[in-house]
C-alpha cells in the first residue's frame, strides 16, 4: 500500500493529487494507494481517500504502507524520518497557489542535495515506487550539516547587515 500524505494546509495540493491521477490512469501505480488529501479539491480516482487522519489511524496507516509520499513539511519530514519508512517529498510551491510561499521549496533542496528523495515530477515518482529509498535525516553527517550551513549562507550571505530568522526543528527526537 502507498501512503500519499498533503497535510491539512489551507491551499489545495491539486498537483500532487494529478500526478498520482496519472501514475494509476498508465498502470504505473498497481497497488492500493490511500490518499490523506487535506484541502485538496480533486481526488485520484480509484483511491481511499481520508481528509483528515487523527494520529492513531495516521501512524497505523504509516505502518501498514510499503512507502508514504509526502509534501515538504517540516514535522511530516520528522515524522516520517523517526518511523524509518521509504518516502519521498514533493515540496509545495507558491507559485502553484499551494503555499505562502516557499520554504518547502528550498526546504526540499537542500534535502535533496543530501540525498534525501524528492520528487520534482511525476518520473520522479516512477523512480521511487521503482526503487525506494530511505535516507534517515537524524543520520545526516556533521559534513552534511556544515554542507546545509554553507548552501544557507551562499543564498542569504549577500543580505549582510540584514536580520534573518532561521525557524528550525530538533532533527532528533
Amino acid at each position: 500500500m502507498i501512503l500519499v500524505t498533503v497535510g491539512t494546509e489551507q491551499f489545495p495540493f491539486n498537483r500532487l493529487m494529478h500526478w498520482i491521477e496519472l501514475l494509476l490512469e498508465h498502470g504505473l501505480i498497481d497497488e492500493e494507494v490511500v490518499v490523506q488529501y487535506g484541502t485538496c479539491t480533486e481526488l485520484p480516482s480509484g483511491t481511499t481517500v481520508y481528509r483528515l487522519l487523527n494520529e492513531d489511524r495516521f501512524r497505523a496507516l504509516i505502518d501498514r504502507a510499503r512507502l508514504v509520499i509526502s509534501h515538504c513539511g517540516e514535522g511530516s519530514v520528522l515524522l516520517l524520518d523517526r518511523l524509518a519508512k521509504p518516502y519521498l517529498l514533493v515540496p509545495r510551491a507558491a507559485r502553484f497557489q499551494e503555499h505562502v510561499d516557499d520554504h518547502q521549496v528550498e526546504l526540499a533542496m537542500a534535502l535533496a542535495q543530501m540525498g534525501v528523495p524528492v520528487g520534482w515530477t511525476p518520473a520522479d515518482l516512477v523512480r521511487f515506487l521503482v526503487a525506494p529509498s530511505h535516507v534517515s535525516v537524524s543520520d545526516l553527517s556533521q559534513a552534511s550539516a556544515a554542507l546545509l550551513c554553507r548552501r544557507l549562507e551562499e543564498r542569504f550571505g549577500a543580505m549582510a547587515g540584514q536580520s534573518r530568522c532561521l525557524p528550525a526543528s530538533p532533527l532528533a527526537s
